[in-house]
């Protein structure tokens, strides 16, 4: 089991940028794939972004596909998710996750964190 922190919400204005990291630990990090994932109120849960074990694939949402990046640190055991040119639909709580591969359903991954909340004003 992994335990996941999540970290670097908070409020932006529109077309400003923020940077989201989650800390794994509890098992060995590099054997997962990484997932962020965020959830709007009234809205289900979705898929933002995820990466390899490895850090070779990586894989987006359409929503943010050209402004957002993850990037994982093996070292740290930590997961990035560098947010840019947001936007006000982005307001949401982020929640990193960990699972066996690179997917962009909520069902294949194991171990989420508490979430960290992104407001991004107009």
């Amino acid at each position: 089991q992994v335990t996941l922190v999540e970290s670097g919400g908070g409020l932006v204005q529109a077309g400003g940028s923020l940077r989201l990291a989650c800390i794994a630990s509890g098992s060995t990090f590099n054997a997962y794939a990484m997932g962020w994932f965020r959830q709007a109120p009234g809205s289900q849960r979705e898929f933002v972004a995820a990466i390899s074990w490895g850090g070779d694939s990586t894989a987006y949402g359409d929503s943010v596909k050209g402004r957002f990046t993850i990037s994982r640190n093996s070292a740290e055991n930590t997961v990035y998710l560098q947010m840019n040119s947001l936007k006000p639909e982005d307001t949401a709580v982020y929640y990193c996750a960990s699972g066996p591969a690179v997917r962009d359903g909520l069902e294949y991954y194991d171990d989420w964190g508490q979430g960290t909340q992104v407001t991004v004003s107009s």
